[in-house]
């Protein structure tokens, strides 16, 4: 177990990092089921050290992590197929779980990872994964699963929504989120498929929105009442891959994206929100990722990376005092970037600035980032082989 403290963060050149305002990235009001009462306290002007710790060793592209109660977490390992759980004092052991049935090919696996917010009690957890259908087709679905007292054997609770579309694997998404209202948003991706992106009847290129318990629409969806089932689950539309998920304090609900050779996204979701991303005729990746030329209003990104992109993945707001100026940022892993951003919002949803700490750019791909309990990161790499580790970053 190595401990490094660094206490330098680099402000990253605007020419790599870049705000998106677009005549579309203002106006209607944000998903947002529950906002703040109260102001944020004064922020603290001073960055803070960084203190990095490994927390688990020798994983295989741990996807997703999750706390579980009393220091242990839980982790996904995307082509293993593996759901590990990791105790307090660093040890791991496998869950016994149906790795079998998880179909692995490409971008996807095992993939996402909730927690139910009464876990204690019903210790049920959610999961993204890749599936077999009969005729040797594959699909890609959130399972409800429920573990023992021990939390040594997963067994299936629901399927939820089954049916989000895969070719070969490229482009699975698969991002969840429980929002503080209780439902749960699936991020997905458009599976290389063109017109996927804003066909309302396609689960491919959206955000959902369902109930975490029947897996049915969420009744304020905007399609809520459609005759399709598909579009009755559809929260927001026309994204790429969606690869992170995130709530601020306020209730707002963001999504991370993966650009194409561009342009990477982070996007305020709106309810019935098109964010732009129509690669046709074929799987035209020359078209900008939020396209104005569309009909009706397309939703401009709230940031983008400019062009090469770096990759943006899971992501999470940081809480707690001791974060200083890093409080209330976005923490966003990335993979090609190799580098994990803080990316700062005003009350608006206006990008502010952009910081990279020097101690998170030696790992190597970053994938997905969960705010611990007390506040700390909980980070993970993602770069096959066994190399990769479950990562925790506190504030000093």
């Amino acid at each position: 177990m190595r401990r490094l403290a660094v206490a330098s963060v680099l402000v990253l050149p605007l020419g790599l990092l870049v705000a998106a305002p677009t005549s579309g990235s203002s106006a209607a009001a944000p998903v947002a089921e529950h906002r703040a009462t109260s102001a944020p306290a004064p922020e603290v002007r001073r960055a803070p050290g960084l203190d990095v710790r490994r927390v688990a060793g020798g994983l295989d592209i741990p996807w997703d992590v999750q706390p579980v109660g009393d220091g242990r977490l839980l982790v996904t390992e995307r082509d293993r197929a593996r759901l590990l759980l990791i105790d307090a004092d660093g040890g791991q052991r496998a869950v016994d779980f149906p790795s079998g049935s998880v179909w692995r090919s490409d971008e996807t696996g095992l993939m996402s990872l909730a927690v139910d917010p009464g876990f204690a009690a019903n210790r049920r957890i959610y999961t993204c994964q890749g599936a077999r259908r009969s005729g040797g087709r594959h699909d890609i679905r959130v399972v409800a699963w429920r573990l023992d007292a021990d939390l040594r054997r997963a067994a299936r609770f629901r399927t939820l929504v089954k049916g989000l579309p895969t070719r070969n694997g490229r482009h699975g998404g698969c991002r969840l989120l429980i929002l503080r209202s209780g439902a749960l948003v699936i991020g997905t991706g458009d599976a290389a498929v063109g017109r996927n992106p804003r066909n309302l009847r396609s689960l491919g290129g959206k955000t959902l929105r369902v109930d975490r318990t029947t897996g049915r629409a969420w009744p304020s969806n905007p399609y809520a009442r459609s005759a399709s089932r598909r579009k009755r689950l559809v929260l927001t539309y026309g994204h790429r891959n969606v690869q992170g998920l995130a709530q601020r304090s306020d209730g707002s609900v963001w999504s991370i994206e993966h650009g194409s050779f561009r342009d990477d996204e982070v996007n305020l979701l709106v309810k019935g929100g098109d964010y732009g991303w129509h690669p046709v005729p074929g799987y035209n990746e020359s078209v900008p990722m939020t396209d104005q030329r569309l009909p009706g209003r397309q939703r401009g990104a709230r940031w983008r990376s400019g062009r090469p992109t770096i990759a943006t993945s899971g992501g999470t707001f940081v809480r707690g005092r001791a974060w200083g100026s890093l409080r209330g940022t976005l923490a966003v892993a990335a993979l090609a970037g190799q580098r994990l951003v803080f990316l700062k919002f005003d009350r608006r949803g206006r990008f502010r600035s952009a910081r990279a700490p020097q101690a998170l750019r030696r790992y190597g791909r970053l994938r997905s980032v969960t705010s611990a309990p007390n506040g700390d990161l909980l980070v993970t790499t993602a770069n096959g082989e066994g190399r990769d580790q479950v990562l925790r970053v506190s504030p000093r």
